[in-house]
């Protein structure tokens, strides 16, 4: 009986392949990414390589990328290069800031491709972009969990006026064998391992903050893209290991003001390597007192109707952690000074259709 063609013999064409960057930020080379060729050579990378500028990064044969050094941020922004973060991960964020794509996948290099428990590799990046595609569900929890995904549905019960849901910005991943955990944790639970696979994907409700790890995630550019800022750490700062943190706590407040999903939970990756819990103690001290102020803060931060943008919501938050939390360290005042060059250096690199359309029609002219 003639039929279509079978699957294996339908070509595999990854989902939005012109779409999608993958951001990589390192200080060694990338040997980690041989692992990951099947799912990531398709797409275009973009390595911030941290750290020495001088020292030279190996990257696979193969891959389409880009890399970029302290030299090349700092030619590129110029003075506004000072809220780019410096020996620390958080300088991943500037290849958000230069990407033209419309969505982003960011990994660290000491993430591997996991396993499902049936044995299977697990493409991380496809289920994040399914996760970003299909819609969430912040306004009313289903208990079902995802109700967009195959063999699910809304429970009986859920109002049927929520049931188109909202676009998802973000898509937090999820780690096996090393946990996400502070240096207390790390030092009180040296073995731990994460062995655990759940096979869920829920919205994370509206009102509701939760801890985003920047190892595993994915976003909407268009959507969020500027509040994905991942603060002043590292280098001359008092504070690290929180920069993740701090855009997951401005992303999820802006997003439920403009009425958009976050969701976790799939995909998982092989968190390979445990960090010094001693270094990391140091690094996340203040941190961890500060955090105390800065969930409340978070907690109560309203935004007014005229944030309609992402832009103007982060810059009015700029605002509040100014006047509110630069009374719990001078260090919150200057981050609220970063916070608005990082717009503004977004602004320049992104600007905006109508910013284009007045540019290309130059001046306008007195009548």
């Amino acid at each position: 009986m003639a039929g279509g063609p079978t699957s294996s013999t339908v070509p595999s064409i990854p989902l939005l392949k012109d779409e999608l960057d993958i951001v990589i930020p390192t200080i060694r080379n990338l040997d980690f990414l041989e692992m990951w060729r099947p799912f990531f050579q398709p797409y275009h990378l973009i390595i911030v390589q941290d750290g020495d500028p001088s020292k030279t990064i190996k990257v696979p044969e193969g891959f389409d990328y880009e890399l970029y050094n302290r030299n090349d941020i700092n030619r590129i922004l110029g003075p506004k290069a000072s809220c780019i973060s410096f020996k620390d991960s958080a300088c991943r964020c500037f290849g958000y800031m230069v990407s033209k794509k419309k969505y982003i996948y960011t990994i660290d290099d000491d993430c591997f491709v996991a396993k499902d428990p049936s044995g299977k590799q697990i493409n991380a990046l496809e289920q994040h972009i399914k996760n970003l595609l299909s819609r969430a569900t912040p306004f009313f929890f289903n208990t079902l969990y995802d109700p967009y995904r195959e063999g699910a549905d809304f429970v009986r019960g859920y109002p049927f006026s929520l049931r188109e849901g909202a676009q998802t910005a973000v898509s937090h991943g999820l780690w096996l064998n090393i946990p996400d955990y502070d240096a207390p944790t790390q030092l009180v639970k040296p073995l731990e391992r994460n062995t655990r696979y759940v096979d869920a994907v829920l919205t994370i409700p509206k009102g509701t903050l939760f801890p985003m790890c920047g190892m595993n995630l994915a976003f909407n550019r268009e959507l969020i893209g500027p509040a994905m800022y991942f603060g002043l750490m590292g280098d001359g700062q008092p504070i690290g290991r929180y920069d993740d943190m701090w855009a997951g706590w401005c992303t999820k407040v802006i997003c439920d003001h403009l009425g958009l999903g976050v969701k976790t939970g799939l995909p998982y990756i092989w968190h390979s390597k445990a960090s010094n819990p001693f270094v990391n103690l140091k690094k996340e001290y203040n941190g961890i007192f500060w955090q105390e102020e800065l969930i409340p803060f978070f907690q109560s931060a309203t935004l007014t109707k005229e944030c309609t943008t992402v832009q103007k919501c982060y810059i009015e938050l700029s605002k509040q952690v100014r006047e509110k939390l630069g009374k719990v360290d001078p260090y919150f005042t200057k981050l609220a000074d970063a916070m608005v060059t990082w717009i503004e250096a977004w602004d320049e690199l992104n600007p905006s259709e109508s910013a284009k359309l007045a540019a290309a029609n130059g001046p306008a002219k007195a009548k």
